[in-house]
């Protein structure tokens, strides 16, 4: 955990094993700013940051990176840490779980270095305290010996950049967020930016695409490249073996194959992936069919949800329910979540009024 990990090397792992592999998605990550797609408003900060910085000669200020995941906020520590030639060392905050470990960890930077910190809001108390020192005058205090003998030393430190990584930036705590000089928060992308995320992918993965399907794909993505990126493998493998009569499958993966909708090959792997017009996948609809027939579309509280979906509260929390807000489809309210009209209709269900709670009907 506390070993340094050359950026350099990273970088240089060409090699695509398989999609599923460190290096297949290293080979998808941008290398330099210029080449980050998106996030314009960040971009450019971020690059007036970073300019002034090598240009008093100084570590770029600590950056606290917000938004859900998959969005490019690992993809940005490397970029910066890679223009700033500092070294990146990762770690995330479960795994820091005692003080002695954020020392370790922070004892073993070089000046320049960047630390990367995945899931920030996930530090203990204890773990946190022990960065506000880091952070802010470039030391950490140890304690030696037990007992009436102990004696407290402060331990300098190397000037270093701390990059935290949050899908929810609501559970940092203000001491922690005020320590970061660099806060961004990372948003959806559009349908352009997407595109042009999969035209860039699909040339480095060297798959052959149309404009059409490039849209097809990208109209899916849910506005995030990590989603986009995993749709286009798997599209890749489903065209592969739907082009392939040399491949024999069994009768079930066949009936599965052929039961994709969709004049494209493209559209039939992604009805063969049970991913909609919309980008809705299985645990949205499930999500959404759970508060709509079981909670009469709410309100309702979201450790009920999770209970009747037998899901963990961090995956609906991080993974759906940002997706569905940006949709229109589920709102938040005191009372709990509550389910839109848009909801409704895209599962082919109607609101009826009662006087009662909510029900739906099948169209």
């Amino acid at each position: 955990m506390n070993s340094k990990l050359p950026l350099q090397e990273l970088n240089q792992k060409e090699i695509l094993d398989n999609e599923s592999s460190p290096a297949a998605e290293n080979i998808l990550r941008p290398k330099k700013l210029s080449e980050y797609i998106g996030q314009e408003a960040v971009a450019g900060k971020l690059e007036v940051f970073m300019a002034a910085a090598k240009q008093r000669k100084k570590v770029l200020d600590h950056v606290l990176l917000a938004g859900p995941p998959g969005l490019g906020k690992t993809t940005l520590a490397y970029i910066i840490a890679r223009e700033m030639g500092g070294r990146l060392h990762m770690t995330s905050g479960p795994v820091l779980d005692k003080p002695v470990d954020a020392v370790a960890l922070l004892s073993n930077l070089n000046e320049g270095d960047v630390l990367f910190i995945d899931e920030i809001h996930r530090l203990g108390k204890v773990v946190e305290e022990t960065l506000y020192p880091a952070m802010e005058d470039g030391q950490v205090q140890i304690v030696i010996g037990e007992g009436a003998a102990a004696q407290s030393v402060n331990l300098p430190l190397q000037k270093f950049t701390l990059i935290g990584a949050t899908t929810q930036s609501g559970r940092l705590s203000a001491p922690l967020r005020d320590r970061f000089g660099i806060q961004f928060n990372l948003d959806f992308y559009s349908q352009e930016e997407m595109q042009e995320i999969l035209e860039r992918s699909s040339k480095l993965l060297e798959i052959d695409l149309d404009s059409q399907e490039i849209c097809a794909i990208a109209k899916r993505s849910r506005g995030t490249p990590r989603v986009a990126n995993r749709l286009l493998s798997r599209v890749r493998d489903f065209v592969d073996v739907y082009s392939d009569d040399q491949i024999k499958l069994s009768k079930k993966a066949t009936r599965l194959m052929q039961q994709g909708e969709g004049q494209l090959k493209v559209e039939k792997a992604l009805s063969f992936l049970e991913v909609d017009d919309k980008g809705l996948q299985p645990l949205d609809r499930n999500y959404l069919r759970t508060l709509i027939k079981r909670f009469d579309g709410g309100p309702a509280g979201l450790e009920a949800i999770c209970a009747s979906m037998s899901e963990d509260r961090s995956t609906i929390e991080e993974q759906v329910e940002p997706f569905l807000l940006k949709l229109g489809f589920i709102v938040r309210s005191p009372r709990g979540r509550i389910a839109c009209d848009q909801a409704y209709s895209a599962l082919g269900l109607k609101r009826i009024a009662s006087k009662g709670p909510q029900q739906a009907l099948e169209l």
